[in-house]
């Protein structure tokens, strides 16, 4: 039986829910296959990240399971010291 998806008819955007994620393994080099809308981490620390506009920021103490609303274009692994990365769209 297929399942039932009531909000079929709706557009996503930034403002609706998770739609779908992804493992992040930080590389200083290669940029995410797809650019995140959000970031949500297992392990605490801090998150140095290449943003949508070209800017690199560390994010400090991230909490885990708190939900970071960042469009993100690249993981570093230099200064990244957050674990168990997900990726959000």
């Amino acid at each position: 039986m297929p399942i039932t998806d009531s909000f079929s008819s709706f557009e996503t955007g930034l403002t609706g829910p998770i739609c779908g994620g992804f493992d992040i393994t930080p590389d200083d080099a290669s940029d995410l296959l797809t650019m995140t809308r959000a970031i949500m981490v297992s392990g605490a620390g801090d998150l140095n990240v290449l943003l949508k506009d070209g800017d690199t920021l560390v994010v400090p103490g991230l909490t885990p399971g708190v939900i970071y609303p960042l469009r993100v274009v690249r993981v570093l692994s230099t200064g990244t010291t957050a674990t168990g990365l997900k990726g959000l769209l």
